[in-house]
């Protein structure tokens, strides 16, 4: 099995587990130029944090920052007129601070903490998904050429980093790789007052391409869980985008 081969068979694996379910997708959006940064962190102190086993490899836990746009979100149903109406949700900037869980045998995600810009989908995204939004004052460069820049400013503190990017050589992530484990996932975890949900996402496999970035303002992750204590960083990519299926929210039952 190529590398290719193996990234499109997870993909078609989500989306597979996102059509067994009546009425998906809910939602058609673009994630666009996504700077990824992963540190590996201390399990037993994270496993306290998250309420799903985690999902380990070789035994070690990950944490990443997953900074992007959002672009164009709208209904599935609805054709313009619903397009229109989620106009004022359906473009801004999103730092996701994720780790990676595994429930009933499926493999996902879980949101540590959220910052976006988007004071209404702060207010709208707890309520509907479950998901820990909190309201930030984003600003990306994520050019695909030059340099990158990102900064995030919120009451907990302040993230900043940079880069310079290089010759644009995007690739899937190469089969069984720890990068494979780290991007390639389908489903995300919530849990809101006790109350458990998933979601499932589909797209293609990641384009992307590694990067050194230089982290220079980090102490707003001190907000996101002590796990920021243990975090030792271990890599970074850069992916100009997909376009995305986003599903409904679904109970997960005791």
């Amino acid at each position: 099995m190529t590398t290719a081969t193996a990234s499109i068979a997870l993909s078609e694996a989500g989306k597979r587990r996102m059509l067994s379910r009546a009425g998906e997708p809910l939602f058609f959006a673009r994630w666009d130029r996504a700077i990824f940064i992963h540190y590996e962190v201390d399990p037993v102190v994270l496993q306290r944090e998250v309420p799903f086993p985690l999902d380990l490899r070789e035994g070690r836990a990950y944490v990443s920052l997953v900074a992007f746009t959002l672009r164009r979100m709208r209904p599935r149903r609805g054709g313009r007129l619903a397009e229109w109406l989620f106009k004022p949700i359906a473009s801004h900037e999103f730092l996701n601070v994720r780790t990676y869980v595994r429930h009933a045998g499926e493999p996902g995600i879980f949101f540590l903490a959220e910052w976006l810009s988007n004071p209404l989908s702060v207010r709208l995204g707890p309520r509907s998904f479950g998901l820990p939004y909190r309201f930030g004052r984003l600003r990306y460069a994520h050019d695909e050429e030059g340099e990158i820049f990102g900064s995030v400013t919120a009451n907990e503190g302040r993230l900043t980093y940079r880069a310079t990017m290089p010759s644009p050589s995007w690739a899937p992530c190469e089969s069984a790789s720890e990068l494979e484990f780290l991007l390639e996932r389908y489903t995300a975890f919530t849990c809101q007052r006790g109350r458990r949900r998933l979601f499932r996402v589909w797209h293609e496999p990641w384009p992307q391409v590694p990067i050194e970035i230089e982290v220079t303002a980090d102490d707003l992750l001190a907000a996101s869980g002590r796990w920021w204590r243990s975090a030792e960083y271990v890599g970074a990519n850069f992916s100009p985008g997909v376009e995305v299926w986003m599903g409904r929210p679904h109970r997960i039952r005791a």
